[in-house]
């Protein structure tokens, strides 16, 4: 297998909500889910998804959820790395305005 390609993410979400929309990012494929996270093995490509254990920002009285998501590629091209990382920041994207 080719070297692995981490990006680290520090996202408001608990776990509730990202296993709730990762199958928005990774549709109907085969992964395995646990309690740590998710691993995709497809062919010489793997996917190693992992969330920490949810922690939470104080902004005075207002509280936020934090988990830090740590995604390594393995046999991934660049040009699909891009890809799925873009499909999994619209996935995890809240509305504004």
């Amino acid at each position: 297998m080719s070297d692995s390609i981490v990006i680290n993410k520090e996202m408001g979400i608990t776990h509730q909500e990202f296993f709730r929309n990762i199958p928005r990012v990774l549709g109907d494929a085969d992964y395995v889910k646990s309690d740590s996270g998710i691993v995709l093995q497809d062919g010489e490509k793997h996917l190693e998804i992992a969330v920490s254990a949810e922690g939470e920002r104080r902004i005075a009285l207002f509280v936020l959820p934090v988990t830090h998501v740590t995604l390594t590629f393995m046999g991934y091209s660049e040009d699909a790395i891009t890809t799925i990382i873009e499909k999994f920041d619209r996935a995890f994207q809240r509305g504004g305005g």
